[in-house]
């Protein structure tokens, strides 16, 4: 593996362990600011969800910003926006300020989701390029477990400090990687695109362990077709788009849109409700709680890592959807005993659900999460991957915030167990949706992953696929 290609995907993911701090942080966050500032629970869900609405904004518009400025200053723009929404956050004397600057913290969540994976593809050798463009999701994650160790620690402090101190805390890391990103290497297919050949060819001199292998991938990155500039690009997305182009958004735009289907944020933005509801009830038991919960989410994202350019992506992700269902609906139905029974913890549901809700952390992040976004970078082309995956991370936000906005609402409706009862069916639709629509890239260089999408749904028929291997024909 090219070590310098690894360490400007670490580098590079930083903005995602922002992003990621800023999310897993409002968990705990959200039993201070309650108390402190008097909130119901439909502000609390308002604050919570609406991070979500504004990042589809960020999604929408950073695609034409990364394409025309570049990777890099991409990434500085959005540590930018993450300072100034890091200091109103943490300055709020009301639920307005508050609000505001959790919008303006959105958008810059958004700029992190598009941009982070999509640099980390390309600049990533095909044969590693699973695992290095997994290294975003796990720096979210990464983010998150911070995010839950801050709650537990800055917890001690006074009630009107600790939840600002929590929320301010990502302003001084931001202000650092928004100086920092520029002395990132530029991604080499941006300034192929370009038509900055000289400059590339330096990038991918440097990103690979060979002049002979930089002249390879050279020779498959600069179809003379694809030296654009992000012109036309909707249109070819969305009013005259080829087969191929169709069938490589569905899958691309599909997997980010179904992530989220799963009721993942439903667990990550109120765990506090759920472990409430298990019988849980101090405010530091729940913390630790979260701690436990972000560090099994860190473990099983490490292991994917590991196993994403071995076994393969639809193995990985397909396994991981069968853990996922599996475990919600143990934790529908331990939920919904205990919502009957009370939570009495001489009995075993407790306990059970604790466990369930730790086994679906565990199948989400060996699986739907961290390939969810290395896949989409992947199989959307060149000409249309900044902006194609703006959009895909769009419908991405949107199906979080609506899981974000109604989760209290929907467990008041058809209870807490029923509630994760309807992610664990949705799940079995995204199950279906990728097996049918996502065949597999392990391997496969970028520029070559378009010829897999140029077959028709019947020519796909005769692909074999096997849980741990890439496509094969019959």
């Amino acid at each position: 593996m090219d070590h310098y290609a690894v360490v400007c995907c670490i580098i590079g993911s930083f903005i995602s362990i922002i992003s990621g701090y800023v999310t897993g942080v409002m968990s705990g966050a959200m039993l201070f600011i309650q108390e402190d500032l008097k909130i119901s629970d439909e502000q609390v869900q308002l604050l919570t969800g609406i991070m979500n609405v504004s990042a589809i904004a960020g999604c929408l518009t950073a695609g034409h910003v990364s394409d025309y400025f570049g990777r890099r200053r991409t990434f500085s723009i959005a540590a930018c926006i993450f300072f100034i929404g890091s200091c109103l956050m943490s300055l709020a004397v009301s639920f307005r300020m508050l609000m505001a600057g959790r919008c303006v913290t959105g958008v810059a969540v958004g700029y992190a989701l598009s941009t982070a994976p999509v640099y980390a593809a390309e600049i990533s050798p095909a044969k590693t390029r699973g695992s290095l463009s997994s290294i975003p999701d796990i720096s979210i994650n990464l983010g998150i477990l911070i995010g839950y160790v801050a709650n537990y620690f800055l917890g001690r402090l006074p009630l009107a400090y600790s939840w600002r101190a929590m929320l301010g805390l990502s302003a001084l890391p931001s202000a650092v990687f928004a100086v920092g990103a520029v002395f990132l290497p530029e991604s080499p297919r941006w300034l192929v695109m370009h038509g900055r050949v000289d400059e590339a060819f330096d990038v991918l001199q440097q990103l690979r362990a060979t002049g002979d292998e930089a002249q390879v991938l050279w020779s498959e990155a600069a179809p003379p077709e694809e030296r654009c500039r992000g012109v036309g690009v909707w249109g070819e997305m969305f009013l005259h788009p080829t087969p191929p182009v169709r069938r490589m958004l569905v899958a691309g735009v599909g997997v980010l849109s179904v992530q989220h289907l799963s009721g993942i944020n439903g667990v990550q933005l109120y765990s506090a409700r759920v472990f409430k509801a298990v019988g849980i009830a101090s405010r530091n038991e729940i913390l630790a709680a979260n701690i436990g919960m972000g560090l099994v989410k860190t473990l099983f994202i490490l292991t994917a890592i590991l196993l994403v350019d071995r076994v393969g992506r639809r193995g990985l992700y397909l396994c991981s959807l069968a853990g996922v269902i599996v475990s919600l609906s143990c934790l529908g139905l331990s939920l919904t005993v205990i919502e009957h029974t009370g939570p009495n913890q001489d009995v075993p549901w407790p306990w059970a659900a604790i466990a369930s809700v730790f086994a679906f952390v565990a199948s989400f992040s060996i699986g739907l999460g961290p390939i969810t976004g290395a896949y989409s970078s992947e199989v959307i082309p060149l000409r249309l991957r900044a902006q194609g995956v703006g959009v895909g991370v769009a419908f991405n936000r949107v199906a979080n915030a609506i899981v974000a906005l109604t989760f209290i609402s929907l467990s008041d409706a058809i209870t807490m167990g029923g509630a994760f009862f309807l992610f664990g069916f949705l799940s079995v639709g995204a199950a279906i949706f990728f097996y049918f629509f996502c065949p597999e890239t392990q391997g496969r260089p970028l520029e070559e992953i378009e010829e897999v999408f140029r077959m028709g749904w019947r020519e796909r028929q005769h692909i074999v696929y096997t849980p741990f291997s890439a496509f094969q024909m019959r």
